[in-house]
């Protein structure tokens, strides 16, 4: 990674709320036509969005990697046209349409901190811009809970920056509360997640258990656990293809099938998997 450093102050005026009652502040709404709702050619998925009995709220990653004139400072603006068409053809199309043959994708804009923010040497800076972010998720879910939940069980799913939020989603409105009870998953993708940081939300042992949460986060094949930096190692990494948190190798035939870039098609066997 080689980002693209700002070297501008933080704007601590905006802090404005977002108005989530507006669907162009959502980046997937289930009763609107979105990305969310893309399938591949070659399965025979269905999408049920209109029509499920389960949520999936999902926060999606970094996509604010380039500023311009128009969005030039820590955290980006949810009205900018061209950063949200990115989000949507992205991180919606491949990542929160794995969902729509389950459940009912609830996706927010959301005020992301800038890829830079993990990496300036500005202090402060990097906690405040996602402190900013974190503010939007957490307004957006508090109106999703509102008006869209209706009491409905709910997928928790994350990735990167979107995991950032997403665990403090959960410490904030699920871990050792009543909202407990209706968390059917969650899925921490891409950023380094500790069982200390959750008292009673616990990983999962098994793909038939609801309630917990699954995480890992992905390095090449021939990356060795001494080249990752301290703490990660000590993370919690769930094998995607076994539902194990353990170091039993999962060989190619056990996957499923993953997407490439041209979205078109379902590759079976596409990769194996081990901790």
């Amino acid at each position: 990674i080689n980002p693209q450093i700002l070297n501008i102050p933080f704007n601590k005026d905006a802090v404005a709320p977002i108005d989530y009652s507006k669907s162009e502040n959502w980046a997937a709404l289930p009763d609107k036509l979105d990305n969310a709702d893309k399938v591949t050619s070659n399965t025979n998925f269905v999408v049920v969005q209109r029509s499920s009995e389960l949520d999936v709220f999902f926060i999606h990653p970094t996509t604010y990697l380039k500023t311009n004139k128009k969005n030039n400072q820590w955290n980006a603006l949810v009205e900018d046209i061209s950063l949200n068409r990115l989000t949507e053809k992205t991180t919606i199309r491949f990542q929160a349409s794995v969902f729509n043959s389950s459940g009912k994708i609830y996706s927010p804009r959301y005020r992301q901190a800038h890829i830079s923010s993990y990496f300036t040497k500005q202090k402060g800076i990097d906690n405040a811009a996602f402190d900013l972010a974190y503010v939007d998720i957490k307004n957006s879910f508090q109106y999703y809970l509102d008006h869209y939940n209706n009491d409905r069980p709910v997928i928790i799913a994350s990735h990167s920056q979107g995991t950032t939020y997403a665990i403090r989603l959960l410490q904030d409105f699920f871990n050792s509360k009543p909202l407990m009870k209706q968390l059917v998953a969650a899925y921490l993708i891409g950023m380094p997640v500790y069982d200390s940081l959750f008292v009673t939300l616990k990983p999962f042992e098994s793909s038939e258990e609801t309630g917990c949460y699954v995480s890992w986060c992905t390095f090449a094949s021939n990356i060795s656990k001494e080249e990752i930096l301290d703490p990660m190692p000590l993370a919690i990494c769930t094998n995607p293809l076994t539902w194990k948190n353990d170091s039993v190798f999962a060989p190619y035939p056990m996957n499923k099938g993953g997407l490439l870039k041209n979205f078109n098609h379902i590759y079976p066997k596409i990769t194996d998997a081990n901790e």
